[in-house]
């Protein structure tokens, strides 16, 4: 039996060690074929300033679908090829390499697996490409409103109890869509959900943007294959270190029609994919199988020693923990999230970002209200990190800790739903000053970004609660965005 396994495993690891697409580019450069073929740049010649700075490495292999380099529509070459390996990878049935991000894997879950007027159960903190899927597939969300932790001011992961009353309330939606794990790192009951939701037959779609390393490692959180759910688009970009933009659309399972899925893929994929791109998935993912439980022991170690500095060493900053594991709607956490909270300072995350970045060079992955949020990947060092410690050191020496433990954070509850999002988007509408639009339904929507959750979507009814919250959050400079209007004073209402 050992003598098996032994076998099984050099096999594997004889398939894993192959890049079939990153090969197939490069003997296509080493063939030194003559370009009569898109793009126009030729290997960088037509663009020698550009070229110069990136390399013509790069250059050479911004290519275009031809016979050799297979094709993303059908792929059955070297592109199908790497797919099938990524799938074996990441514990999944089929893989698909995706270069216009997790937006398009997000848009291809709604669109394979529902149909306009049909509900769905949605936590409300997801991101705005859950809502630009509602708009092209025609569905009903059926909200849930997370835990927010009224110290963090952040909204958490959703609970299996909260799936299983949407679901006995609604037990007619088609499907269960939840975040895996949060922007800043929670992780949802995933496992216990998917349980839940085999009582009904409908499939669980899982946004895993912050979460394609969670496979490689056993203290980070269960990955949505490995919870059994059926479809996950996957941000390798994020966490992986593949190119921003690329990333991956997982499915397994009979709840969900494989070839239906790439039919819909195709519908909105360009038909001019980066093979730079696509080729970053090809090798992130062989370096991921052989390396990711050594990397990720590294970025999980330096990041805890990061948390524990910062907490013990550094008054007015506090970053969660194990403190917060067990606590609703959180599950379990990601460690390398740096959830870094500033309240105690007298400062908002907004205005520490600036700090960070115009006086030590330093930027944060996002800022909200209260707290910075800074990711800690396979690429960093104990030098990069402690370099962030002491910036942080010694920004909150020049401020007065204060105690506002007893001042709880309220975000906006859920505005009711008037109109479906995709009813609101192509109804007649006019812009109006945000001020003047309470009690009216909007047909756009209204965000913070990052990390781009709205705070209200096409179709529902506009609240004093959210105008007053936009209204403090653009007193703390924060980026509104979703309006047609780029400065967020007027919003788009149903005539």
């Amino acid at each position: 039996m050992k003598n098996r396994k032994d076998k099984d495993r050099i096999e594997l690891e004889r398939r894993q060690s192959r890049t079939p697409l990153f090969d197939a580019l490069r003997n296509y450069v080493k063939e030194g074929t003559l370009s009569f073929h898109v793009p126009g740049h030729k290997h960088g010649k037509g663009l020698p300033e550009f070229t110069r700075f990136v390399g013509k490495n790069i250059m050479n292999i911004d290519l275009t679908i031809m016979p050799d380099l297979d094709s993303i529509y059908k792929p059955h070459g070297p592109l199908k090829a790497a797919q099938d390996l990524a799938a074996e990878t990441f514990g999944a049935d089929r893989a698909h390499f995706l270069s216009n991000g997790t937006t398009s894997g997000i848009h291809c879950m709604l669109m394979a697996t529902l149909k306009p007027g049909d509900k769905f159960i949605v936590p409300r903190n997801a991101h705005k490409s859950v809502i630009s899927a509602m708009i092209l597939t025609g569905a009903e969300p059926v909200y849930i409103q997370p835990y927010v932790d009224n110290y963090l001011g952040v909204a958490m992961a959703i609970t299996g109890d909260e799936v299983r009353q949407a679901l006995r309330q609604q037990p007619e939606a088609k499907a269960v869509f939840v975040i895996n794990t949060t922007f800043y790192g929670m992780a949802p009951e995933l496992e216990r959900i998917v349980e839940i939701t085999e009582d009904y037959e409908i499939p669980v779609l899982v946004d895993e943007a912050h979460g394609a390393h969670l496979p490689f490692h056993p203290s980070l959180p269960m990955s949505a294959m490995e919870a059994g759910a059926d479809m996950a688009a996957l941000s390798t970009h994020k966490l992986l270190g593949s190119l921003t933009q690329s990333s991956l659309l997982l499915a397994q399972g009979d709840l969900v029609d494989h070839l239906y899925i790439k039919t819909t893929l195709n519908l909105t994929q360009t038909t001019s994919p980066s093979y730079p791109l696509l080729a970053s998935l090809d090798v992130s993912r062989k370096q991921i199988f052989f390396r990711g439980q050594e990397m990720l022991t590294q970025a999980i170690n330096i990041a805890n020693w990061a948390r524990y500095e910062i907490n013990n060493s550094i008054p007015g900053l506090y970053v969660y923990g194990n403190d917060m594991v067990g606590l609703p709607g959180c599950h379990e956490y990601d460690p390398t999230k740096l959830c870094i909270n500033v309240r105690a300072l007298g400062i908002s995350g907004f205005e520490m970002e600036r700090i960070l970045r115009q006086g030590f060079h330093i930027q944060v992955d996002l800022s909200d209200l209260y707290n910075v949020l800074c990711v800690v990947s396979i690429a960093d060092t104990k030098e990069t990190v402690r370099t962030l410690v002491h910036a942080l050191a010694e920004i909150a020496k020049k401020y007065t800790v204060q105690d506002v433990r007893e001042k709880p954070i309220e975000l906006p509850p859920i505005p009711a739903l008037a109109y479906l999002p995709r009813e609101a988007f192509y109804a007649e509408s006019k812009r109006v000053p945000l001020e003047q639009a309470k009690g009216k339904i909007v047909a756009e929507m209204l965000m913070a970004y990052p990390p781009g959750i709205p705070l209200i979507c096409p179709g529902e009814i506009l609240t004093q609660d959210i105008i007053d919250y936009v209204r403090v959050l653009k007193e703390a400079d924060a980026e509104i965005y979703g309006t047609e209007d780029p400065t967020a004073e007027h919003i788009k209402i149903i005539r």
